[in-house]
């Protein structure tokens, strides 16, 4: 694993998995997100892991939850209608608190849409694609190194909260290939599955929860009477219709992740010294983006960028630091405007404008450095 080496962004997703101690795949093939499942099928049983081509994506979603409920950190890659697929166990997944990883190789939609084509369409179905009152962790990634250390960002993310996280990556990331030189085992940082600190004579709970609010669920095979349910449950794990359980329960499964703020929730800003207006972008789309904010100071503009690399929670704080030192934002996505209204919320009024695209084709720089012209002429008038 060590060493420069020439690497896709799918096959990096793979092997940041494995280097954070992931040993359970399933999953069903689909164009772009199929490359993590063949570099899973490789590598995973040279380490004794499992690999697990399923009859659909469904049935991969809850051999995943199967297999973490067993004590294996676990995950799964799709795509588009794929991903919609497995939004119900992804809801089980969070209010039973199992840890997983969804890797979401984003795609054009809706339905089939152009299985090869690239977007980030899926923005509000990571957030908001299940049912219900929830929390979520989504990372971006812009490059293929970043591929990697955030694979392992989003199973130790998922581990440590028992919650899913969703590796919202897209067709330009996960099919770029770049040089990347990649930690030795020694570098990375790694968290263990939390067990019970209780015996099973001491009374175990398997929702009872300590400081952090996260439980230390015990494997099932250990001996410990474990009851899992999709129901809305106290800290014995079995069904309450109290509405005092109830209320405690969800606000507990959304406090033990915004409690955290700032942890979680990474950015990256460049040439915000002497910056009047920013562009604000994440994933593939932050590539052509920085290169456009570079060419528009190259003309006199002064623009900075900000990048978004964990998309929700939302970097509320972030954007709201960024308004009150500019004059306009411009939001380039490759959507029919999806974050934007979010940037316009956190943004508290500062002018915020719109950059889309969602022809099947990527942005060029041109495209965005016109749009920070217009969004500059707009400020000015």
């Amino acid at each position: 694993m060590e060493g420069t080496r020439l690497m896709q962004g799918n096959e990096a997703v793979a092997e940041g998995a494995i280097a954070a101690g992931v040993t359970f795949f399933a999953g069903y093939p689909i164009t772009p997100s199929t490359e993590i499942a063949e570099q899973m099928a490789k590598l995973l049983p040279k380490i004794g892991g499992t690999f697990l081509q399923m009859e659909d994506e469904i049935g991969a979603m809850g051999a995943i939850l199967g297999a973490s409920l067993a004590g294996a950190k676990v995950m799964d890659a799709t795509s588009g209608p794929g991903f919609s697929l497995k939004q119900e166990l992804i809801g089980y997944a969070a209010c039973a608190e199992i840890p997983c990883v969804v890797a979401n190789v984003q795609r054009v939609g809706p339905s089939t849409g152009q299985p090869t084509a690239p977007s980030q369409g899926d923005v509000m179905q990571a957030r908001w694609g299940t049912h219900g009152d929830h929390p979520i962790i989504a990372l971006s990634p812009w490059s293929v190194r970043e591929s990697f250390d955030m694979a392992v960002m989003a199973v130790n993310f998922a581990e440590r909260f028992r919650t899913p996280v969703i590796l919202l990556t897209d067709e330009i990331i996960g099919h770029l290939r770049e040089n990347v030189t990649l930690p030795s085992p020694e570098e990375i940082e790694i968290y263990p599955r939390r067990l019970p600190k209780a015996t099973r004579a001491e009374g175990y709970q398997p929702y009872a929860v300590g400081e952090d609010l996260v439980p230390d669920a015990a494997r099932f095979g250990d001996g410990y009477h474990i009851h899992v349910t999709g129901l809305l449950h106290d800290e014995t794990g079995f069904p309450s219709g109290s509405p005092a359980v109830t209320e405690h329960l969800i606000r507990r499964l959304h406090e033990k992740i915004s409690r955290v703020g700032e942890e979680i929730i990474h950015t990256e800003e460049s040439f915000m010294e002497d910056a009047e207006y920013a562009v604000v972008s994440y994933g593939g789309t932050a590539r052509t983006a920085y290169e456009a904010v570079r060419t528009a100071r190259a003309e006199g503009i002064k623009v900075g960028f900000l990048r978004l690399q964990t998309i929700w929670p939302f970097a509320d704080a972030a954007v709201a630091r960024l308004a009150a030192r500019v004059k306009g934002i411009l939001v380039a996505e490759l959507n029919y405007g999806q974050l934007v209204g979010e940037v316009t919320r956190a943004a508290h009024g500062t002018h915020v404008r719109s950059c889309l695209k969602y022809n099947m084709l990527d942005f060029t720089p041109q495209e965005i450095t016109a749009a920070i012209r217009q969004m500059s002429e707009e400020v000015r008038a």
